[in-house]
């Protein structure tokens, strides 16, 4: 990857298509964890904070789905 102005990254066809992808995925996690945030009130800790880490490991879960899918697209195999 080559750095561009600013914080701008250039990304190849592929890191593209996956940055893409993941666009909608990230949105609609990062809208749960805003909602999850602001319903814990006073309590960051303890239940809420164990929620967000499970959501995080849903994003991450779901950004190698996607991966995945790309890879079987082009014909890659499947490993797990």
């Amino acid at each position: 990857m080559d750095r561009t102005s600013g914080s701008e990254i250039e990304l190849n066809d592929e890191e593209q298509r996956l940055y893409d992808r993941l666009g909608d995925v990230f949105e609609e996690e990062r809208r749960r964890m805003a909602q999850a945030l602001a319903g814990a009130g006073s309590q960051l800790f303890g239940r809420a904070e164990y929620e967000l880490r499970d959501q995080v490991h849903r994003l991450g879960a779901r950004a190698l789905e996607v991966a995945a899918d790309e890879r079987q697209k082009k014909g890659w195999i499947r490993g797990s």
